[in-house]
């Protein structure tokens, strides 16, 4: 199809009102340039521009119009799947929940095919029908072929809009080739599972093609061995999890792979509301008992960390167990512990509840922690490897709209219905939002309580590794032996995916760093992660333990 071609089934759509207003020269308010002129002036651009559409591609890569990235997410397209994301794209303006709603009023309408012809005219299918025709081409000029269509039917619908387009539009949702579209994702029903949670009921899973279900799972240790059996598709994890399972600590040794983090800060200390004013430091919790989620787990590592700067060894002085987080509030008030540190909003909902206050807050022991993320088996990935590339990216544009402080009273009301974490809706967006009573008469604005940001740096990875083998905590010397023996970054490296991260985010037009370690300011020391055995020695120097 010549580019003189497909100007002639344009101007046709155009003048039967299917797609814009043909060559009317009217000044107007330009949606493709944002300037004013007359709607020949493009045509008349257009037409000094290459006749062969793969020429003129190349033209429009090298002007900056197209970006190669682009070019090679066009590689797994295929023509229906063209008109569908031209269809979303024009009608969906990126929104996920139009985008879902949009998906199912197509379903009522008889199919996307019958829905596209609505919207672009009965000729859509007979321009894009032209370009499969093209068999003489190569697979890379058809798809520049497809690229130049889509070109043109944004060209073709200008000044038909008045509503301007979104700044910063990330690019599209991946479509095609992908392995598997029907998952299932299990997650714990905390607030640091948000952008895994969030991704069904706003969307996020059906724009990048999944229908894609979320599992409530009771524990830590249920994840750890539905993972291990390949029970469901993929897993909200703690951060520690894929380095200790990869490495055979708590379990058998299976590979595992962090693909982005979930949430940053977002824990706290809570202590039982019969303690008021009786803890005000790490010493104050000798002969507690502590709860934890799991043991591999940064709520673990941090608790340990805090109370070993107060002179209390945490394998002696106190007793840490594990429990999972729905039961927490009521162990809490049974008495079966003294106190715990949890994900919320459990600590948010013992203060509502009035069974416990709010000691501190995980960020001010770690401002920035990771603390939960989204991971996958290796045998699942690399049986799947686009659909694991299309979830990842999902949940990282996810985690980017959670960020957003406006959006989150949205997301609250969303994850806080049964399926989901089943809390009320005034606790989680306390939560989310910051917005808080700390249980001690206290009324706090906190913003960054917990944030989204998915990138996985390796630093995190390193700080995670230094603290296995500084507590051992199966006792039985393995992690003080195997992480120096692989090496630190090693180990990082083979479990979370930065660059992969980093990559999709670029894709979607987020800005992440290009560097995978940076110096970790913690409370009482700083990590650099060029050096994690020196900073168990200055540790164990400094504290005892």
């Amino acid at each position: 199809m010549t580019l003189i071609s497909a100007q002639q089934t344009l101007q046709g759509l155009g003048s039967s009102g299917s797609l814009g207003h043909g060559r009317s020269n009217l000044q107007s308010l330009c949606h493709v340039c944002g300037k004013y002129h007359g709607m020949n002036d493009h045509w008349q651009f257009m037409q000094t521009m290459p006749q062969d559409p793969v020429d003129m591609v190349d033209d429009l890569v090298k002007m900056g119009i197209y970006k190669e990235n682009q070019l090679r997410a066009a590689e797994g397209v295929n023509a229906y799947e063209l008109r569908k994301t031209l269809f979303l794209k024009r009608i969906g303006r990126s929104d996920p929940k139009r985008e879902k709603l949009i998906l199912a009023l197509c379903k009522q309408a008889g199919g996307m095919e019958n829905a596209f012809a609505a919207a672009f005219g009965p000729q859509a299918g007979l321009f894009f029908a032209d370009s499969i025709r093209s068999s003489q081409q190569t697979r890379r000029e058809f798809l520049r072929n497809m690229a130049v269509g889509a070109a043109l039917v944004s060209l073709a619908s200008c000044g038909q809009d008045t509503t301007p387009p979104a700044e910063d539009t990330p690019a599209d949702a991946p479509v095609g080739n992908l392995e598997k579209t029907d998952l299932q994702i299990g997650f714990i029903p905390i607030t640091c599972a948000t952008p895994i949670i969030m991704s069904e009921p706003l969307g996020f899973y059906e724009k990048y093609g999944f229908n894609a279900k979320v599992v409530k799972m009771p524990s830590w240790g249920a994840v750890r061995d539905s993972a291990i059996a390949g029970e469901l598709d993929a897993y909200h994890m703690l951060a520690p999890m894929p380095i200790a399972m990869t490495l055979g600590l708590g379990s058998a040794a299976f590979g595992v792979k962090l693909a982005s983090i979930e949430n940053i800060n977002g824990q706290a200390i809570t202590v039982a509301e019969r303690y008021k004013g009786q803890v005000n430091g790490p010493a104050d919790f000798r002969g507690f008992t502590i709860g934890v989620p799991f043991p591999y787990s940064m709520h673990n590592l941090l608790l340990r960390y805090y109370l070993a700067t107060g002179g209390i060894d945490p394998d002696v002085d106190v007793q840490i167990r594990p429990v999972p987080p729905p039961d927490s509030i009521a162990q809490l008030v049974a008495g079966d512990i003294d106190a715990y540190l949890m994900p919320d909003p459990f600590n948010q909902r013992a203060v509502y509840e009035g069974a416990g206050f709010i000691h501190m807050l995980t960020k001010e022991i770690w401002p920035g922690h990771p603390c939960c993320a989204f991971a996958a088996s290796d045998q699942w990935i690399d049986a799947n490897p686009n659909t694991f590339r299309a979830l990842n990216k999902s949940i990282i544009e996810a985690a980017a709209y959670a960020q957003v402080p406006e959006n989150r009273p949205e997301i609250a009301a969303a994850i806080s219905e049964r399926a989901f974490l089943n809390q009320p809706v005034e606790v989680v967006e306390a939560v989310l939002t910051g917005k808080f009573d700390d249980g001690n008469g206290n009324s706090l604005d906190i913003p960054d309580r917990i944030g989204f940001d998915p990138y996985p740096w390796q630093s995190f990875a390193n700080w995670i590794s230094s603290q296995l083998v500084r507590w051992d905590l199966q006792g039985d010397g393995l992690a003080p032996q195997i992480i120096p023996e692989k090496g630190y970054d090693t180990v990082g490296t083979d479990v979370f995916l930065t660059d992969l991260a980093r990559e999709l985010a670029t894709e979607l037009g987020q800005e992440v760093p290009t560097e995978i370690y940076r110096e970790e300011t913690l409370k009482f020391d700083t990590f650099d992660p060029a050096d994690p055995a020196a900073y168990v020695e200055q540790q164990i120097e400094e504290y005892g333990v």
